[in-house]
């Protein structure tokens, strides 16, 4: 059977959005394929704010994530395959879904969630995200991130 992880990933990231949040991906830097601007990536991971108001051209395909977005003010090209997807969650209240490894990957070519900060979020341009300033660096929040397992 193929991977449930696309079909799970359009799922809560559609009803994040459908709840009026803002969805975000956690994205292992280190997978193979990955293309997001380098001076995003904080620890071998990075946080992306894939929200309709931040992003242009939003595909999530079965096999990569793509969208258009500006960081610092210059448009980039992103792709992450589903395989480094960490993560999908609410910006707002964390609440989300966390992925298990593909079967056949173990836990460390994946990357671990809980070694991502809030350092190593990357927003979408600056002037279309509340709360980020103007060279791209969100605000630090107040605690650790909140992500929630839903099984």
């Amino acid at each position: 059977m193929s991977s449930n992880r696309p079909y799970l990933l359009r799922a809560v990231a559609d009803w994040i959005s459908d709840n009026g949040l803002t969805p975000y991906l956690l994205v292992d830097a280190a997978v193979a394929g990955v293309r997001v601007p380098p001076h995003t990536v904080r620890e071998g991971r990075v946080v992306l704010n894939i929200a309709t108001r931040a992003v242009a051209q939003l595909e999530l395909g079965n096999d990569a994530v793509r969208f258009m977005a500006r960081f610092s003010g210059v448009s980039h090209h992103v792709v992450v395959p589903v395989q480094a997807v960490l993560a999908v969650y609410a910006q707002e209240n964390g609440q989300g879904m966390m992925f298990e490894p593909e079967p056949g990957q173990s836990a460390d070519e994946v990357g671990t969630p809980a070694a991502a900060n809030a350092d190593g979020a990357a927003a979408a341009d600056a002037a279309t995200t509340p709360g980020v300033s103007e060279d791209g660096e969100p605000p630090r929040p107040k605690g650790p991130p909140r992500l929630r397992v839903i099984k």
